[in-house]
């Protein structure tokens, strides 16, 4: 019976990383509820387009559509083959300056590190900070909790399995059928799989930056951005349409040229 033993690990280690993942999907819920309305703004059209593409997709997001932000201006070339060269080098905000910073005095880099640069820049931690005081996005804590517990539950049902494994491959009698213990041990394992599967409908991608109100604010955005995809028009109203597609749905709602510069990976060297 020594598989019994396993299958009290299994069940252990399932029940523990659910439930943390619970607790931490509940609290990080939590954050921005009690928020008083009047310290954010009241509707979707108060929000910066900076403001959008951290509660969608983060400091990424941000980097991303001051680098397409520029290159619409014309004072940024990204080339689609991962270049970025600067043509203005004077920035119209504290974004723009970052990623001027973030390609060196060289005015030429590659796109992947001047993004990663520019995300972990002071202007977009500044803004990350004005978010959560004002309820809008989710602190540190909460998201990184929710994050962790995702990984937790990733590695408990991969432990489950493990011990299955160890189990039905244990020489000698185990005192019933192999494909009763095997189903013992689908029980933790459905338990995970189906934590990971709530926590996938229950806590989107935007949930991971945006609090509830945050959320509440970014669907009217989204519902736009979808209509709006990558038309190009030379109004004011229709640019500013076009990189709200960008702040809300990524750099896939950026013309192919772009799609092309942000996805270009360098072969690997021959010997």
């Amino acid at each position: 019976m020594f598989w019994a033993l396993l299958l009290v690990l299994a069940w252990g280690a399932a029940g523990a990383a659910c439930a943390r993942l619970c607790l931490a999907a509940v609290r990080a819920a939590a954050v921005g509820r009690d928020t008083d309305p009047d310290r954010h703004p009241r509707n979707a059209h108060d929000l910066t387009l900076y403001e959008a593409a951290f509660l969608s997709g983060g400091p990424g997001r941000v980097a991303e559509l001051t680098l397409v932000s520029m290159a619409r201006q014309r004072r940024l070339l990204l080339a689609h083959t991962g270049w970025a060269t600067v043509v203005d080098p004077h920035g119209q905000d504290e974004m723009e300056r970052s990623v001027i910073g973030a390609i060196g005095p060289q005015g030429q880099s590659r796109i992947a590190p001047v993004r990663a640069a520019t995300a972990a820049a002071d202007a977009v931690r500044s803004l990350a900070d004005r978010l959560v005081r004002a309820g809008l996005a989710v602190p540190d804590g909460p998201r990184t909790t929710v994050s962790t517990g995702i990984r937790h539950v990733r590695g408990a049902a991969l432990l489950v399995l493990a011990l299955a494994v160890v189990a039905l491959s244990m020489p000698g009698a185990t005192g019933m059928p192999r494909w009763h213990v095997a189903l013992w041990f689908a029980l933790p394992l459905a338990l995970t799989l189906g934590c990971l599967a709530i926590a996938r409908v229950e806590v989107p991608p935007g949930a991971r930056w945006a609090s509830p109100a945050g959320q509440r604010l970014l669907g009217t955005l989204a519902r736009r951005a979808d209509d709006t995809g990558t038309d190009q028009a030379g109004s004011a109203a229709d640019e500013r349409a076009y990189l709200t597609s960008v702040a809300v749905l990524g750099i896939r709602a950026a013309e192919p040229h772009l799609r092309a510069a942000f996805g270009h990976r360098e072969p690997f060297p021959r010997d």
